[in-house]
């Protein structure tokens, strides 16, 4: 197995910070015209506290761990929102999602990255990059009314990725097929796929009447077409040739990986890696059940540590792992129970899926948005733990400067070069950041402030008890003294809590970037 042949490659070292070999180290100079392939690994729902490297001890991740050992572990990184859908958008585009009202989207959505905007992977194709996404999308397909039988376009093709193999939306929404490139996988045209999300158009049994054919039970929203024992949200009739089975996921998107760094290993290459793990619905395959005590969720962590651990293996049989740039990270912060009974809630024992903070997915609090972020490249300078303050919105700019690209003024304007601090574990990230949720929160070192809340939360995420973190008037946390955001001294530091809600203002009016690279 890729675990065992990943650990026994690399060792198990300390992940206290070390230097590398002086030959490996970086100057300035050298730092602006590497162009080393780039694989972002990218977990959905993966919580500050889910991985051992992290302090998790009932699951065991070695091949991240390995990851963790050999390269940088960030304490203070961040996805730029606390679902999934705004996350995707500013890593991919360098602005904040709040700029283009991008929310978690339904699975017929028309795609949100507008085909003549600038993004990561294409700022990558013009320096010479061939590049791919496979794995969970999410962020929409053609221009609504979408015909699956035909050409799906635009899509990531049409917005930076030579290649893309997809889940379309999430695995928890029709239609539960593939999606490569252009076409829907494996499709008998004499079995037309038809989908919606307004009317009952299924001519499979629906999760409301017959929940004695489901794996897990579901709530309302998730109990339209059932396809291999789920039911989804939403409603599909055709496509059965099409259709997925959700426990092969693991080797299908691992598959398609290495086949694409096997006909790309020639030249720079950039891999967006989106896992489905550990989303909802969790079916792992069938050689990770019960491999955790913890039920699905779990054990679909440790699915999501082989698959990691797979590609890595085939770096390193290919001779690719020193000439890598490896960051793997998680789209927002963890949830238990997100619409399946999974036995998520009931057999979390001492696990603590956000770590020691408040909050998770769908949250301005730091478990909304505080994740797991390792960084692995042979020419790190320092590697082991660090603090610095990061978002996966700073990829864009980070990036940019690695490879040489000078940005326009006008492009990925929320993006900054943390580039020192991906290479060097006592580097300095950023200064401030936004954290975007239903309410939006800023961080200035550990002060934190968030801002009033007065829109509706969606019925179903307000029928559940979920913490989102808002409040009705101005809020404002130490987190050198309250890392759990319990204690508002709004009140106590008027003129910080005045001067914070001003600078966020600003950020959200700004239409340029506000310094060079």
């Amino acid at each position: 197995m890729a675990t065992t042949l990943l650990i026994s490659l690399w060792g198990c070292t300390s992940p206290d910070i070390q230097e590398t070999k002086p030959s490996a180290e970086l100057s300035d100079t050298a730092a602006e015209a590497l162009k080393p392939n780039i694989i972002i690994f990218y977990a959905d729902d993966l919580g500050y506290g889910d991985l051992s490297a992290y302090g998790a001890t009932a699951v065991t991740t070695p091949n991240i761990d390995a990851l963790s050992a050999h390269g940088i572990r960030y304490t203070d990184a961040h996805s730029p929102a606390a679902t999934c859908t705004p996350s995707r958008y500013s890593l991919l585009t360098g602005e904040f999602a709040f700029r283009n009202n991008a929310a978690i989207l339904p699975g017929d959505a028309p795609l949100i990255i507008d085909p003549e905007r600038p993004t990561l992977p294409k700022m990558l194709q013009q320096v010479g990059y061939t590049t791919a996404v496979v794995g969970k999308w999410h962020l929409g397909l053609g221009r609504g009314e979408v015909d699956w039988n035909q050409a799906v376009k635009p899509g990531p093709l049409e917005i930076g990725f030579d290649y893309s193999f997809l889940i379309p939306a999430t695995g928890d929404r029709v239609p539960t097929a593939y999606l490569e490139n252009h076409h829907i996988v494996g499709l008998d045209p004499n079995d037309p796929i038809e989908v919606s999300y307004e009317t009952n158009i299924s001519d499979r049994p629906l999760g409301t009447e017959h929940p004695e054919l489901l794996k897990q039970q579901a709530d309302l929203q998730h109990s339209g077409s059932i396809i291999n024992g789920i039911s989804r949200i939403g409603w599909m009739r055709g496509g059965k040739d099409a259709e997925w089975r959700d426990e092969d996921f693991p080797i299908v998107m691992t598959d398609k990986a290495i086949s694409f760094i096997d006909e790309n290993q020639s030249a720079p290459f950039m891999l967006f890696f989106p896992f489905n793990d550990i989303h909802v619905p969790r079916v792992p395959n069938e050689r990770f059940q019960g491999a955790t005590d913890m039920g699905p969720r779990g054990d679909a962590i440790v699915q999501m540590d082989w698959m990691t651990g797979r590609i890595i293996d085939a770096l390193e049989k290919r001779g690719l792992m020193d000439n890598t740039l490896i960051i793997f990270s998680s789209d927002n912060g963890p949830v238990l129970d997100d619409g399946y009974a999974d036995q998520a809630v009931e057999r979390i024992g001492d696990h603590q899926p956000a770590g020691p903070f408040s909050g998770g997915k769908y949250s301005v609090h730091e478990g909304g948005t505080r994740v797991p972020m390792i960084t692995y490249y042979a020419g790190q300078k320092r590697t082991g733990e660090s603090d610095a303050l990061i978002s996966h919105i700073d990829f864009y700019a980070s990036l940019a400067k690695m490879v040489g690209y000078p940005l326009a003024n006008t492009e990925a304007i929320d993006s900054e070069n943390i580039l020192p601090a991906l290479m060097d574990a006592t580097a300095d990230g950023r200064e401030e950041m936004l954290e975007e949720a239903f309410a939006i929160g800023l961080r200035q070192g550990n002060w934190k402030y968030i801002a009033p809340f007065s829109g509706d939360l969606p019925d179903w995420l307000a029928n559940k008890e979920v913490r989102t973190g808002i409040g009705s008037e101005p809020l404002l946390y130490n987190l050198d003294e309250d890392l759990k955001e319990q204690h508002n001294l709004a009140d106590a530091h008027p003129e910080r809590t005045r001067q914070m809600a001003a600078r966020l203002e600003a950020i959200k009016q700004r239409t340029e970037r506000e310094s060079e690279q």
